[in-house]
């Protein structure tokens, strides 16, 4: 019986989406106010969910509590309160758009789980914005 454990989290960070390789008008054009300069700033919200099988010993998928130290480990504290674009070193050339934030966090995380276990990020930009990715 495969079973899907979810955590939610959040962290705060700023980010610019540019190219550096497009003129400023183009990156006006295409990313808009996004391309500020100066950055910009989301709390954004996580749900990190593994899906896997129940251990008959345990009764977990994981144990959730292992779930919340890969977060923090490799989400929260690289993320947190940090300029994308700036401190943190997947965007050094990748734009940092919502949607290869969860591609680096997924991408992150996996290597810290069983490899029976799939795992799926949904990150919340804004409360209406969001994506997921299943690492398809």
């Amino acid at each position: 019986m495969r079973v899907t454990v979810s955590r939610s989290a959040h962290f705060n960070a700023a980010h610019r989406l540019y190219r550096k390789d497009w003129t400023e008008e183009r990156n006006n054009a295409v990313f808009g106010k996004c391309n500020n300069a100066n950055f910009h700033g989301h709390n954004y919200e996580l749900i990190a969910s593994v899906t896997g099988n129940i251990d008959p010993e345990t009764g977990y998928v994981i144990d959730i509590k292992i779930l919340k130290d890969i977060i923090a480990d490799e989400v929260e504290t690289p993320f947190d309160h940090k300029n994308l674009n700036l401190d943190v070193p997947e965007f050094a050339n990748l734009n940092p758009t919502a949607e290869n934030i969860a591609v680096v966090i997924w991408n992150r995380m996996r290597p810290r789980l069983d490899p029976k276990l799939t795992l799926e990020i949904t990150l919340y930009e804004t409360p209406r914005n969001f994506v997921t990715y299943k690492g398809e």
